[in-house]
Protein backbone atom coordinates (compact mmCIF):
# COMPACT_ATOMS: atom_id res chain seq x y z
CA UNK A 1 0.00 0.00 0.00
CA UNK A 2 2.62 2.10 0.74
CA UNK A 3 3.74 1.48 -3.02
CA UNK A 4 -0.14 2.31 -4.11
CA UNK A 5 0.10 5.53 -1.91
CA UNK A 6 2.95 7.04 -3.86
CA UNK A 7 1.04 6.87 -7.30
CA UNK A 8 -0.34 10.13 -7.49
CA UNK A 9 0.44 10.96 -11.46
CA UNK A 10 0.24 8.76 -14.73
CA UNK A 11 2.21 8.95 -18.25
CA UNK A 12 0.22 9.13 -21.10
CA UNK A 13 2.53 7.24 -23.50
CA UNK A 14 0.74 7.64 -26.27
CA UNK A 15 2.11 11.53 -26.47
CA UNK A 16 5.28 9.42 -26.91
CA UNK A 17 4.50 8.23 -30.74
CA UNK A 18 3.42 11.53 -31.68
CA UNK A 19 6.71 13.43 -30.57
CA UNK A 20 8.36 13.91 -33.46
CA UNK A 21 5.32 16.26 -35.08
CA UNK A 22 3.78 17.23 -31.52
CA UNK A 23 4.23 20.95 -32.79
CA UNK A 24 2.03 19.61 -36.04
CA UNK A 25 -0.45 18.19 -34.46
CA UNK A 26 -0.69 21.06 -31.90
CA UNK A 27 -1.56 23.16 -34.56
CA UNK A 28 -4.26 21.63 -36.53
CA UNK A 29 -6.23 20.41 -32.88
CA UNK A 30 -5.84 24.34 -31.70
CA UNK A 31 -7.26 25.29 -34.70
CA UNK A 32 -10.15 22.89 -34.61
CA UNK A 33 -10.54 23.63 -30.94
CA UNK A 34 -11.14 27.13 -32.24
CA UNK A 35 -13.72 25.64 -35.18
CA UNK A 36 -15.41 23.77 -32.90
CA UNK A 37 -16.12 26.87 -30.13
CA UNK A 38 -17.13 29.69 -33.11
CA UNK A 39 -19.58 26.75 -34.35
CA UNK A 40 -21.46 26.15 -31.52
CA UNK A 41 -20.85 29.47 -29.91
CA UNK A 42 -22.79 30.74 -33.34
CA UNK A 43 -25.76 28.51 -33.46
CA UNK A 44 -25.90 29.32 -29.09
CA UNK A 45 -25.91 33.07 -29.23
CA UNK A 46 -28.65 33.03 -32.36
CA UNK A 47 -31.15 30.25 -30.54
CA UNK A 48 -30.71 32.40 -27.49
CA UNK A 49 -31.29 36.51 -29.05
CA UNK A 50 -34.32 35.25 -31.55
CA UNK A 51 -37.07 34.86 -29.87
CA UNK A 52 -38.50 33.14 -32.84
CA UNK A 53 -36.39 30.25 -31.79
CA UNK A 54 -37.28 29.65 -28.61
CA UNK A 55 -38.96 26.68 -29.76
CA UNK A 56 -38.44 22.83 -27.73
CA UNK A 57 -36.64 21.73 -31.06
CA UNK A 58 -34.40 24.77 -31.31
CA UNK A 59 -33.73 25.14 -27.46
CA UNK A 60 -32.15 20.97 -27.36
CA UNK A 61 -30.36 21.80 -30.39
CA UNK A 62 -28.90 24.42 -27.94
CA UNK A 63 -28.08 22.05 -25.38
CA UNK A 64 -26.35 20.59 -27.99
CA UNK A 65 -24.12 22.75 -28.58
CA UNK A 66 -23.42 23.73 -24.84
CA UNK A 67 -22.44 19.98 -24.22
CA UNK A 68 -20.16 19.81 -27.57
CA UNK A 69 -18.18 23.07 -26.10
CA UNK A 70 -18.11 21.09 -22.49
CA UNK A 71 -16.55 18.09 -24.23
CA UNK A 72 -14.50 19.64 -26.57
CA UNK A 73 -12.76 21.89 -23.65
CA UNK A 74 -12.64 18.70 -21.20
CA UNK A 75 -10.29 17.37 -23.46
CA UNK A 76 -8.54 19.69 -26.36
CA UNK A 77 -6.93 22.86 -23.80
CA UNK A 78 -5.59 19.90 -22.08
CA UNK A 79 -4.07 18.00 -24.96
CA UNK A 80 -2.74 21.34 -26.31
CA UNK A 81 -0.53 21.93 -23.13
CA UNK A 82 0.79 18.64 -22.93
CA UNK A 83 2.13 18.91 -26.79
CA UNK A 84 3.47 22.31 -25.95
CA UNK A 85 5.06 21.73 -22.99
CA UNK A 86 6.48 17.79 -23.98
CA UNK A 87 5.07 16.88 -20.45
CA UNK A 88 3.41 13.77 -20.79
CA UNK A 89 2.37 13.95 -17.21
CA UNK A 90 -1.01 14.11 -15.47
CA UNK A 91 -1.77 14.45 -11.72
CA UNK A 92 -4.38 11.84 -10.26
CA UNK A 93 -6.98 14.48 -9.91
CA UNK A 94 -6.71 16.14 -13.01
CA UNK A 95 -7.02 12.62 -14.31
CA UNK A 96 -10.07 12.02 -12.39
CA UNK A 97 -11.70 15.54 -13.32
CA UNK A 98 -11.06 14.23 -16.90
CA UNK A 99 -12.70 10.92 -16.66
CA UNK A 100 -15.44 12.47 -15.14
CA UNK A 101 -16.36 15.62 -18.14
CA UNK A 102 -15.61 13.31 -20.90
CA UNK A 103 -17.84 10.49 -19.61
CA UNK A 104 -20.69 12.84 -18.48
CA UNK A 105 -20.20 14.69 -21.78
CA UNK A 106 -20.53 11.00 -23.49
CA UNK A 107 -23.87 10.07 -21.78
CA UNK A 108 -25.33 14.27 -21.89
CA UNK A 109 -24.94 13.83 -25.96
CA UNK A 110 -27.16 11.04 -26.31
CA UNK A 111 -29.83 12.12 -23.45
CA UNK A 112 -30.20 14.62 -25.61
CA UNK A 113 -30.46 13.70 -29.21
CA UNK A 114 -32.84 10.53 -27.19
CA UNK A 115 -34.82 13.39 -26.18
CA UNK A 116 -34.92 15.10 -29.52
CA UNK A 117 -35.84 12.01 -31.13
CA UNK A 118 -39.00 11.86 -28.75
CA UNK A 119 -39.43 15.53 -29.72
CA UNK A 120 -39.89 14.78 -33.48
CA UNK A 121 -42.22 11.35 -32.78
CA UNK A 122 -44.40 14.32 -30.84
CA UNK A 123 -43.90 16.67 -33.88
CA UNK A 124 -44.79 14.25 -36.28
CA UNK A 125 -47.23 11.64 -34.64
CA UNK A 126 -49.19 14.01 -32.93
CA UNK A 127 -49.07 17.48 -34.41
CA UNK A 128 -52.25 18.77 -33.36
CA UNK A 129 -51.31 18.73 -29.53
CA UNK A 130 -47.27 19.14 -30.17
CA UNK A 131 -47.45 22.36 -28.30
CA UNK A 132 -49.76 21.21 -25.57
CA UNK A 133 -47.57 17.94 -25.06
CA UNK A 134 -43.63 19.71 -25.25
CA UNK A 135 -45.04 22.54 -23.31
CA UNK A 136 -42.47 25.13 -21.68
CA UNK A 137 -41.83 23.57 -18.55
CA UNK A 138 -41.69 19.48 -19.92
CA UNK A 139 -38.76 20.90 -22.11
CA UNK A 140 -36.89 22.93 -19.54
CA UNK A 141 -37.01 19.27 -17.12
CA UNK A 142 -36.00 17.18 -19.94
CA UNK A 143 -33.56 19.07 -20.67
CA UNK A 144 -32.65 19.51 -16.65
CA UNK A 145 -33.01 15.77 -16.32
CA UNK A 146 -30.64 14.98 -19.30
CA UNK A 147 -27.81 16.62 -17.49
CA UNK A 148 -28.98 15.57 -13.87
CA UNK A 149 -29.19 12.07 -15.31
CA UNK A 150 -26.20 11.88 -16.61
CA UNK A 151 -24.21 13.39 -13.69
CA UNK A 152 -26.14 11.23 -10.93
CA UNK A 153 -25.63 7.84 -12.36
CA UNK A 154 -22.16 7.90 -13.57
CA UNK A 155 -21.02 10.07 -10.69
CA UNK A 156 -22.38 7.25 -8.78
CA UNK A 157 -19.90 4.34 -10.56
CA UNK A 158 -17.56 7.26 -10.64
CA UNK A 159 -17.07 6.66 -6.88
CA UNK A 160 -15.91 3.86 -7.00
CA UNK A 161 -12.82 4.47 -8.96
CA UNK A 162 -12.36 7.77 -6.92
CA UNK A 163 -11.71 5.55 -4.16
CA UNK A 164 -8.82 3.18 -5.25
CA UNK A 165 -5.51 3.25 -5.41
CA UNK A 166 -2.76 2.96 -8.02
CA UNK A 167 0.32 0.41 -8.74
CA UNK A 168 1.56 1.90 -11.95
CA UNK A 169 1.96 5.08 -13.98
CA UNK A 170 1.28 4.45 -18.01
CA UNK A 171 -2.00 4.86 -19.44
CA UNK A 172 -1.60 4.44 -23.23
CA UNK A 173 -3.57 7.54 -24.21
CA UNK A 174 -3.49 10.73 -24.97
CA UNK A 175 -6.11 11.40 -22.46
CA UNK A 176 -7.58 9.81 -19.40
CA UNK A 177 -10.61 7.16 -19.66
CA UNK A 178 -12.09 5.27 -16.80
CA UNK A 179 -11.56 1.73 -18.29
CA UNK A 180 -7.75 2.79 -18.29
CA UNK A 181 -7.08 4.08 -15.03
CA UNK A 182 -9.05 1.36 -13.37
CA UNK A 183 -7.04 -1.51 -15.29
CA UNK A 184 -3.86 0.49 -12.83
CA UNK A 185 -5.58 0.07 -9.67
CA UNK A 186 -3.70 -2.19 -6.63
CA UNK A 187 -7.13 -4.73 -6.10
CA UNK A 188 -9.15 -6.45 -7.52
CA UNK A 189 -11.71 -4.90 -9.98
CA UNK A 190 -14.00 -7.53 -10.53
CA UNK A 191 -16.77 -6.00 -8.63
CA UNK A 192 -16.21 -2.71 -10.40
CA UNK A 193 -16.51 -4.39 -13.67
CA UNK A 194 -20.33 -6.13 -12.80
CA UNK A 195 -21.22 -2.62 -11.58
CA UNK A 196 -19.74 -0.70 -14.81
CA UNK A 197 -21.63 -3.14 -16.87
CA UNK A 198 -25.35 -2.46 -14.60
CA UNK A 199 -24.04 1.44 -14.54
CA UNK A 200 -23.49 1.07 -18.50
CA UNK A 201 -27.01 0.25 -19.33
CA UNK A 202 -28.89 3.12 -17.24
CA UNK A 203 -26.93 5.51 -19.14
CA UNK A 204 -27.12 3.73 -22.85
CA UNK A 205 -30.42 1.40 -22.86
CA UNK A 206 -33.75 3.76 -22.39
CA UNK A 207 -32.48 6.31 -24.60
CA UNK A 208 -31.67 3.79 -27.08
CA UNK A 209 -34.90 1.92 -26.51
CA UNK A 210 -36.46 5.49 -26.69
CA UNK A 211 -34.71 6.35 -30.18
CA UNK A 212 -35.73 3.43 -31.78
CA UNK A 213 -39.52 3.81 -30.59
CA UNK A 214 -39.53 6.90 -31.70
CA UNK A 215 -38.29 6.48 -35.26
CA UNK A 216 -40.57 3.56 -35.55
CA UNK A 217 -43.63 5.38 -34.77
CA UNK A 218 -42.39 8.02 -37.16
CA UNK A 219 -41.50 5.41 -39.79
CA UNK A 220 -45.35 3.98 -39.04
CA UNK A 221 -46.81 7.48 -39.89
CA UNK A 222 -44.76 8.05 -42.78
CA UNK A 223 -45.93 4.57 -44.49
CA UNK A 224 -49.75 5.45 -44.20
CA UNK A 225 -48.92 9.75 -44.93
CA UNK A 226 -49.13 11.45 -48.70
CA UNK A 227 -45.47 11.70 -50.54
CA UNK A 228 -45.30 15.37 -49.24
CA UNK A 229 -45.97 14.30 -45.88
CA UNK A 230 -43.23 12.03 -46.09
CA UNK A 231 -40.94 14.52 -47.52
CA UNK A 232 -41.39 17.15 -44.96
CA UNK A 233 -40.79 14.32 -42.21
CA UNK A 234 -37.38 13.06 -43.50
CA UNK A 235 -36.34 17.00 -43.95
CA UNK A 236 -37.00 17.17 -40.09
CA UNK A 237 -35.79 13.77 -39.03
CA UNK A 238 -32.53 14.49 -41.44
CA UNK A 239 -30.32 16.69 -39.35
CA UNK A 240 -31.01 14.50 -36.26
CA UNK A 241 -30.42 10.63 -37.57
CA UNK A 242 -27.33 12.22 -39.01
CA UNK A 243 -26.62 13.63 -34.91
CA UNK A 244 -27.11 10.10 -33.78
CA UNK A 245 -25.13 8.10 -36.60
CA UNK A 246 -21.68 10.44 -35.92
CA UNK A 247 -22.35 9.80 -32.61
CA UNK A 248 -22.88 5.86 -32.66
CA UNK A 249 -19.67 5.88 -34.88
CA UNK A 250 -17.96 7.70 -32.09
CA UNK A 251 -19.09 4.95 -29.77
CA UNK A 252 -18.56 2.27 -31.70
CA UNK A 253 -14.99 2.77 -32.11
CA UNK A 254 -14.64 3.52 -28.46
CA UNK A 255 -15.84 -0.10 -27.90
CA UNK A 256 -13.64 -1.26 -30.30
CA UNK A 257 -10.43 -0.03 -29.34
CA UNK A 258 -11.30 -0.83 -25.77
CA UNK A 259 -12.47 -4.85 -26.57
CA UNK A 260 -10.02 -5.69 -29.23
CA UNK A 261 -6.08 -5.37 -29.68
CA UNK A 262 -5.12 -2.84 -31.79
CA UNK A 263 -1.62 -3.20 -31.69
CA UNK A 264 -1.61 -4.32 -35.50
CA UNK A 265 -3.66 -0.98 -36.44
CA UNK A 266 -1.44 2.64 -37.45
CA UNK A 267 -0.44 4.38 -34.46
CA UNK A 268 -2.39 7.75 -36.49
CA UNK A 269 -5.14 5.62 -37.35
CA UNK A 270 -5.80 4.65 -33.11
CA UNK A 271 -5.51 8.18 -32.71
CA UNK A 272 -8.14 9.17 -34.87
CA UNK A 273 -10.60 6.36 -33.45
CA UNK A 274 -9.90 8.02 -30.19
CA UNK A 275 -10.74 11.54 -30.55
CA UNK A 276 -13.67 11.10 -32.96
CA UNK A 277 -16.40 10.82 -30.21
CA UNK A 278 -14.47 13.63 -28.42
CA UNK A 279 -14.19 15.91 -31.58
CA UNK A 280 -16.40 15.21 -34.29
CA UNK A 281 -19.89 15.32 -33.30
CA UNK A 282 -19.10 18.73 -31.07
CA UNK A 283 -17.94 20.24 -35.01
CA UNK A 284 -20.79 18.43 -36.98
CA UNK A 285 -23.77 18.63 -35.31
CA UNK A 286 -23.91 22.78 -35.40
CA UNK A 287 -22.91 22.38 -38.94
CA UNK A 288 -25.62 20.43 -39.90
CA UNK A 289 -27.92 22.06 -38.33
CA UNK A 290 -27.16 25.02 -39.46
CA UNK A 291 -26.84 24.24 -42.44
CA UNK A 292 -30.18 21.80 -42.77
CA UNK A 293 -32.44 23.86 -40.73
CA UNK A 294 -33.96 27.06 -42.36
CA UNK A 295 -34.99 28.63 -39.30
CA UNK A 296 -31.63 28.84 -37.89
CA UNK A 297 -29.92 29.21 -41.38
CA UNK A 298 -31.33 33.04 -41.80
CA UNK A 299 -30.80 33.96 -38.60
CA UNK A 300 -27.13 32.98 -38.95
CA UNK A 301 -27.49 35.24 -41.92
CA UNK A 302 -29.25 38.14 -40.64
CA UNK A 303 -26.41 38.21 -38.11
CA UNK A 304 -23.71 38.17 -40.37
CA UNK A 305 -25.11 40.02 -42.86
CA UNK A 306 -27.73 42.50 -42.05
CA UNK A 307 -26.76 44.86 -45.12
CA UNK A 308 -27.33 42.39 -47.72
CA UNK A 309 -30.20 41.24 -45.84
CA UNK A 310 -32.16 44.66 -45.87
CA UNK A 311 -31.60 44.65 -49.62
CA UNK A 312 -32.46 41.24 -50.32
CA UNK A 313 -35.28 40.19 -48.11
CA UNK A 314 -36.65 37.44 -50.00
CA UNK A 315 -32.75 35.71 -50.99
CA UNK A 316 -34.01 33.01 -48.75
Amino acid sequence: MDNASAVTSFILTAFTELEDQRYLYFVFLLMLYILILLVNLILIVVIFICRGLHEPMYLFICNLSVNGVYGSTSLLPSMLGHLLSDNFEISLTFCLVQIFSLHTYGTVELNILAVMGYDRYVSICHPLHYHQIMSHGKVCFLIALSWFYAFLVFGLYFTLTVLRTFCDKAIDKVYCINFALVRLSCLDTSFQSIVGLAALGLLLVPQLLMIVFSYAQILRICLLASKESQAKAIQTCTPHLLAVINYVVGCLFEIIQSRFNMSHVPFKARIFMSLYFLIFPPLLNPVIYGISIQAIRVQIFKLFCPRKNKLTPSGF
